[in-house]
């Protein structure tokens, strides 16, 4: 198996997590509401306050391979303040190349989280993701994530920009 790195995504690597992102939706079978430019996650993600950060996945060429390290995966995720426990992470995104999945490349990803979380006082490390993605949601059952919708009954609602105009006033 080729060796892994996670690292902190670079400026330099939005036009990969770009490309990640929209694989990511078409997979979801949700590309068409992929808005997100290459401009924006520069501004969005390096800025002086960024509004998210990113873990790359990269498998790091054998000694003496001519190409460099391939990004294969990554993690978008965000800092938000639970008024029960205080911090939390809230993991956008995971996601990783299917030629790549098995590998424990997703894990890793999601330990990276988990490490930053604590390092930065998170009591807890959110995340969603879709009823039909068994898949996911037993890695992440065996990692020791909790189904809040089996436990406690919640559901996730969103506002659209529309929605949010007519809220405003706007």
């Amino acid at each position: 198996m080729a060796s892994v790195r996670i690292r902190e995504a670079k400026e330099g690597d939005c036009g990969n997590i770009l490309r990640l992102i929209r694989e990511l939706a078409e997979y979801e079978k949700l590309l068409d509401q992929v808005k997100i430019t290459e401009e924006a996650l520069r501004a969005d993600g390096f800025g002086e306050n960024p509004f998210y950060h990113c873990l790359v996945a990269e498998i790091l060429p054998a000694p003496g391979q001519p190409q460099g390290p391939c990004v294969v995966g990554y993690g978008l995720y965000y800092f938000i303040y639970s008024t029960w426990t205080g911090r939390n992470v809230y993991l956008e995104d995971i996601y990783v190349k299917p030629e790549y999945r098995g590998q424990g490349i997703g894990s890793k990803i999601i330990r990276k989280v988990a490490e930053v979380a604590l390092d930065k006082g998170c009591s807890q490390f959110r995340l969603a993701v879709l009823d039909w993605n068994k898949r996911a949601m037993d890695l992440y059952k065996a990692l020791g994530a909790q189904d809040l919708t089996e436990a406690e009954g919640w559901h996730s609602f969103r506002f659209e920009r529309e929605a949010m105009r007519e809220l405003a006033g706007k």
